[in-house]
């Protein structure tokens, strides 16, 4: 049976940044996600008697078994979860950079739990394929979902899944992710986590989790366009700070990040309201209104010559094609 799935990458706007349990990849704490229309990922997953082996193709390229083990690991824990056992073919296209910090394992594991789920004709609810998503990457249970959704952190495999908050928001919101490095990071998002829990300013972090998840839901229930920036930018920078502060310090951040980050403060100065955040990864995503967005990204062509701009909105959840 083959079955095609399409699900969209998101962007934390309150972050996760730690794992309580490596293998079921539960976060330490909740999260808050903007699912964008932009970046997404078209999946199809074939199960079939008659093939000899596991296959993996990403972007019309047969994968290595060596590429092909995170893939392959995941699949064969669904399997064994649902004792099936058949060999199966993988095709992903990815629309989104790979390992850049613009979310593409969410869309990825979101739209491969979508199609396994298919393919052998399982009757889940979005809650428990968003927790199926999760077992392949954390940031993909949210991607089950559009518009703004929340992780709730739990404390079990059982309690940790995505919910949507608003999957049509009402609410002038415009992204624009400024791709300042799509080449694959120098440190995992896995091995960053790790580091960043050494910094001494994590623990506060973590302590304000419930504060900051609480104070954004209320700004999104109150289209409060500045407060979702204000809460916003604040969560990238005590994300970026515990990596700055780790015992091992470490920074996604290149030089072009920096500046993007300054003209965004002079941008605010002048009146042109806006707002940064930057997950793991040198790329920043500016959040602004759709009166401002021509003159920003007019001000990032004038500091940043050959930087590409894509423009992004409120994105849809996962899909059956």
């Amino acid at each position: 049976m083959k079955k095609t799935a399409r699900a969209h990458t998101n962007i934390a706007l309150i972050k996760y940044w730690g794992k309580a349990d490596q293998a079921l990849k539960t976060p330490l704490m909740s999260s808050l996600s903007m699912t964008l229309d932009a970046f997404y990922t078209d999946t199809t997953f074939e199960h079939d008697s008659s093939l000899t082996e596991d296959t993996f193709i990403l972007n019309d390229q047969k994968q290595s078994v060596e590429d092909s083990k995170r893939v392959f690991n995941y699949i064969h824990l669904l399997q064994e979860k649902f004792g099936v056992n058949d060999h199966f073919t993988i095709r992903s296209t990815n629309h989104v950079p790979t390992s850049a910090g613009l979310a593409s394992s969410a869309s990825a594991f979101a739209a491969l739990a979508t199609s396994f789920v298919a393919s052998y004709g399982l009757d889940l609810s979005k809650k428990e394929l968003s927790r199926l998503a999760r077992l392949g990457s954390g940031s993909a249970t949210r991607s089950v979902y559009g518009g703004f959704v929340e992780w709730k952190k739990g404390f079990d495999d059982e309690s940790s899944y995505a919910a949507p908050i608003d999957e049509n928001p009402d609410l002038d919101l415009s992204l624009l992710a400024i791709e300042v490095n799509t080449k694959q990071k120098k440190i995992s998002s896995t091995k960053g986590m790790q580091l960043a829990q050494t910094s001494p300013f994590y623990q506060p972090w973590l302590a304000r989790n419930e504060e900051e998840i609480a104070e954004i839901k209320q700004a999104i229930q109150n289209n409060d366009f500045t407060r979702i920036g204000e809460l916003s930018e604040l969560s990238a920078n005590e994300m970026h700070a515990c990596n700055l502060t780790a015992k091992e310090p470490f920074t996604y951040f290149e030089p072009e990040t920096i500046k993007i980050i300054k003209l965004v403060e002079d941008l605010r100065k002048n009146g042109i309201e806006c707002y940064y955040t930057i997950d793991a990864g040198p790329n920043v995503k500016i959040l602004c209104t759709l009166r401002n967005r021509k003159d920003i990204i007019s001000a990032v062509q004038k500091t940043l010559t050959n930087v590409k701009i894509v423009v992004a909105s409120f994105g849809p959840g996962v899909t059956l094609l």
